[in-house]
């Protein structure tokens, strides 16, 4: 499950609640590797009455088998770790959903993994929590990993935290322990700007102040854990403006067209005029249809499908706002906060895709303005994110798209980055607002283009990316080619990586950030030199599969054509034409290619050369490259 995606997973429960008088709290359980946020909510659950006979004489033969409790305690832990993996390593991996209820309340608790590896599932179960209750073992206290959950508990928006400073019966239900941790704690969430904070002495495995008070601390004068829950005040509805993003385009038949969605903030009413985002078309709501009926008026929260009183274009990812509300921003360019969670860095300049409510768009990270050291809450410079890291940064977008900011909204101002080639989730997203320069500077489209050019020189542009180790001859056969196309009367441009460093790049080093930094760049400038009606050649190294592939991007279909040099790493070593090889293997020259930094063979280049063959033989299949599928000749 994704982070977009918790919202919808948790509204089911919200639905079956609100069949009944009581009101659904929404809460998460995180914190640290064995703080007992599993043991916590088993007890939870015990306490409520909703264990059967036949779950409880399992959980028993659970406990034992497990060896988690050989002398025969219960381990409530068992009642929420469900996969095999959790009961054998006695530690949570996914994000665990429960339900129980007090005679005051019902509850949807999730119970999120406290390793760092599985940030990502914990920062799911936060995206759609009304409260946070954080533990912490009383013997170790706060932990660097209690301060990156408080810290994303925060950037989620959760204006309730609960710490449950667990296990004191091992402290021998200590005062002065919880004291020290409770100020460290409180001094932490002020500076994180947590609203409300709760701190309660608690033991998972006794039950003391889970429901019942503890009588071995009679200094702890607070409420229980289920008398906060129950008494806690949180405002569950979603203010603000009204907000309905279009999930499905429903036409069952060619006498209805709706569109439906779940109202994400404010209400709307039969005969309210709207505006459609990010079209800006207006209509007026005629019928508001559900499964049970016809509504007058829908609140958040509601799912509900909207019939207009006229036909307008509406696609799936639009949002309708009130026609009079321009609060909503649209633009291609915002500013966000960002939790890590990819396996690999984040590198400004590469491509990701952006899952933003139902909309789908290709975005990049343009540059990362700062990381957020999650002890100290210090701003650093950064040039990348690594996994679990919290920054702030700008992304551009393919396309506009409209939003609010996370703080107005969490629904429609939250987004996250997959990776186009795992299809992996690799950061969540809370946009802090969109950037003013992408609505002050519009695309001008120039009477005299691409094909005018083109058209003006008797050519089709290309662009010709050699791809290759270095010594891989890259240079040499874009030099002979260059050279032949000149003859015959072509318009050319060669772009060598080297001489681009002399320049352009010149700014630019040899780690991962600045290799994908100097393609982007050479890529900007060859796609300005196709537009030209050039036909540019381009020499690169481009170690990195996504970034060559980021350049492609740049390009019409047909226009970008990259040919793989393929020559082996020793045959490179052996020419070796700037002794660059020799300083590598010696340790003077940091992070080259072949040797102390990967190169990732192209996995479906256009053409692929045999770097050892004559050279002469090498240009000749260039050409016929050339010939077949940019189709040069005149």
């Amino acid at each position: 499950m994704n982070f977009v995606a918790a919202h919808s997973q948790l509204s089911v429960g919200a639905h079956q609640a609100s069949r009944t008088e009581k009101d659904l709290l929404r809460f998460i359980t995180c914190g640290s590797v064995d703080d007992g946020k599993s043991s916590l909510i088993g007890r939870m659950l015990w306490d409520s009455k909703l264990i059967f006979d036949d779950q409880r004489l399992q959980l028993e033969r659970d406990s034992k088998a497990f060896g988690r409790s050989p002398e025969g305690d219960i381990d409530f832990s068992l009642l929420v770790d469900g996969l095999s993996a959790e009961r054998e390593q006695g530690i949570t991996i996914d994000v665990a959903y429960r339900f129980f209820q007090t005679d005051k309340r019902k509850f949807i608790v999730a119970d999120t993994p406290g390793h760092e590896q599985y940030t990502r599932n914990m920062a799911t179960g936060a995206s759609g929590a009304d409260l946070a209750v954080i533990l912490v073992d009383a013997r170790n206290g706060i932990l660097p990993q209690t301060q990156r959950h408080a810290t994303i508990v925060h950037l989620m928006g959760i204006r309730h935290v609960v710490l449950a400073v667990n296990k004191m019966d091992l402290m021998d239900w200590w005062e002065e322990c919880f004291s020290v941790i409770e100020d460290d704690f409180i001094a932490f969430a002020e500076n994180l700007g947590i609203e409300h904070v709760e701190c309660i002495p608690v033991s998972a495995l006794t039950g003391a102040n889970i429901s019942t008070r503890c009588k071995a601390m009679p200094w702890y004068h607070g409420p229980t854990l289920i008398e906060h829950l129950d008494s806690v005040d949180i405002d569950c509805t979603i203010a603000g403006e009204f907000r309905l993003p279009i999930q499905w385009v429903n036409r069952p038949n060619s006498d209805f067209r709706g569109f439906s969605g779940t109202v994400a903030g404010g209400n709307v009413a039969v005969g309210d005029r709207i505006n459609i985002l990010p079209s800006s078309k207006e209509a007026r709501v005629a019928r508001i249809v559900t499964y049970g009926g016809d509504l007058l008026t829908a609140t958040a929260g509601s799912a509900v499908t909207v019939v207009l009183d006229r036909e307008v274009d509406v696609s799936r990812g639009d949002i309708f706002v009130a026609a009079d509300d321009h609060s909503l921003e649209v633009t291609d360019q915002l500013q966000a906060h960002l939790v890590w969670v990819g396996e690999e860095a984040l590198i400004p300049g590469r491509q990701y895709l952006v899952r933003m409510g139902a909309n789908m768009a290709s975005g990049k990270i343009t540059s990362i303005k700062y990381k957020i050291d999650v002890g100290s809450q210090v701003h650093a410079a950064t040039k990348t994110l690594e996994l679990n890291d919290v920054g702030v940064a700008t992304l551009s977008l393919d396309r506009r798209l409209a939003f609010d900011s996370y703080a107005a909204n969490r629904v429609t101002g939250s987004f996250i980055l997959i990776d186009r080639y795992s299809n992996a989730t690799i950061a969540a997203g809370m946009i802090d607002h969109g950037l003013r320069r992408a609505t002050n500077v519009v695309w001008h489209e120039m009477a005299v283009n691409k094909d005018v050019r083109a058209a003006l020189k008797t050519q089709k542009p290309a662009c010709l990316w050699f791809t290759g180790l270095s010594g891989a001859g890259k240079s040499t056969i874009a030099n002979l080619v260059d050279k032949r196309l000149t003859a015959e009367n072509y318009h050319t441009y060669t772009l060598d990586g080297d001489n681009i460093r002399h320049g352009l790049n010149s700014d630019l080093g040899f780690t991962e950030t600045d290799r994908v930094e100097n393609i982007r760049r050479i890529a900007e400038v060859a796609k300005l030199m196709v537009d030209a009606g050039l036909i540019v050649l381009v020499c690169a190294i481009s170690p990195y599969r996504k970034d060559r592939n980021m350049a492609r991007g740049y390009f019409e279909d047909g226009e970008f054509i990259e040919i793989f040099v393929d020559t082996p790493l020793d045959e490179c070593e052996a020419r070796d034409p700037k002794g660059l090889y020799q300083k590598a293997r010696q340790g003077q020259i940091p992070n080259f290619t072949g040797i102390s930094a990967p190169y990732e063979s192209p996995s479906s280049p256009e053409l692929c050369l045999n770097g050892i063959r004559p050279v002469a033989d090498l240009v000749e299949q260039v050409f016929g490259c050339i010939t077949e599928q940019v189709k040069f000749g005149r």
